[in-house]
């Protein structure tokens, strides 16, 4: 008979914990059930509306997903489809999208794309507006943790979420700086961008 020290228990409970936030059949069988169509069975969205998910940083949809599940960011449908899926199920969840492969979009208006990139790369000095490269990188890789991935987002999405910046509808942003950026943009720049980040690889 085995004797285990209260030291010993705590890492097999540590181990079980990590073992079932990392387990990608649990994964999969919940993206099936609950995400798939809306966000793709692999992360990448058929729908415009909707993000893709497929790539992103791991740490962003784990705290994604736990702000919707909190009500912070406001949304009824995530809300819903998060509301029986434990911390153990997001970190599953966060882990298998971050590990799935983007695939690559185009940008459909050249011009609108082309004014974009000036946005993107250089920001809008007279209206204080930061480069997006600044902290989503230049090729939209975006800073783990802190900044999304952005490179290839459906850019029906991205017009939607900074309107919603900017009309104080979403404020889950880093110390304000999305609404602060979004404030000063009008409707052509935000759709110039959301044309070059989704074409961005």
């Amino acid at each position: 008979m085995y004797r285990f020290t209260a030291g010993v228990v705590a890492m097999l409970i540590v181990s079980a914990t990590v073992l079932a936030a990392d387990d990608p059949g649990k994964a999969r069988d919940i993206v099936k059930q609950n995400c798939a169509a809306c966000h793709g069975a692999d992360g990448n969205s058929p729908l415009p509306a909707n993000p893709s998910l497929a790539g992103q940083h791991a740490d962003y949809l784990l705290k994604q997903m736990r702000e919707f599940k909190s009500g912070i960011r406001g949304n009824p449908v995530m809300i819903g489809m998060l509301a029986n899926l434990t911390d153990n199920d997001l970190r599953a969840l966060a882990g298998y999208f971050a590990s799935q492969k983007p695939t690559a979009n185009s940008a459909r208006d050249k011009d609108g794309a082309l004014m974009g990139q000036g946005i993107y790369r250089g920001g809008i000095a007279a209206k204080s507006i930061a480069a997006c490269a600044g902290c989503h990188a230049p090729d939209g890789s975006g800073i783990p943790a802190q900044y999304p991935r952005l490179a290839g987002q459906q850019s029906e999405y991205v017009v939607a979420q900074l309107k919603a910046f900017r009309a104080e509808g979403r404020v889950n942003d880093l110390n304000q700086m999305m609404r602060s950026v979004a404030a000063n943009l009008n409707d052509k720049e935000i759709s110039a961008l959301a044309e070059y980040i989704s074409g961005l690889r």
